[in-house]
This record gives C-alpha cells, sequence and structure tokens, in this order.
C-alpha cells in the first residue's frame, strides 16, 4: 500500500482534514478505515434483520429510524 501515488490536491485534503482532526495523516486514515468497518457492519446487521423481518411494519418503521437500503451510502 505504500507504493501508492496521490494527486497534491488529495495530499492537501487529507492534510487538511488530519489537522482539522489534531491528527497526523496516518492516524486520520486508520480512524476513517475503522469508521467505514463499523458502517459496513452496521450495514450487514441492517441487512440481516430486514431479511429475517417478515412484518412489513416492523420492516418500515426500522427504515424509518435507521434509513432503508436506498438511504444508506455504498462504499467502493
Amino acid at each position: 500500500m505504500a507504493d501508492i501515488e496521490l494527486d497534491d490536491r488529495t495530499v492537501h485534503v487529507f492534510e487538511d482534514l488530519a489537522k482539522e482532526a489534531g491528527l497526523s495523516v496516518p492516524e486520520y486514515l486508520a480512524r476513517v478505515a475503522e469508521e467505514k468497518r463499523r458502517e459496513r457492519a452496521l450495514r450487514a446487521g441492517a441487512a440481516a434483520f430486514r431479511r429475517v423481518t417478515s412484518d412489513p411494519d416492523t420492516r418500515a418503521a426500522f427504515d424509518a429510524d435507521f434509513g432503508g437500503p436506498a438511504a444508506a451510502p455504498r462504499a467502493a
């Protein structure tokens, strides 16, 4: 992964975001990666809940509170 080349604009964006968070760039990126892992796990859990819940009212209430599949951002 250390061989990845980023354009200057992207590097500056990451530097600014890290500085704003009071972190180094590697620390900031590690935090972002962990947040993305949590988001992925939450989406998987929500999808499992929808699969096993047969009551449409329960599913609708869940989606209203937590966002349905269309509302969830997709990870790359």
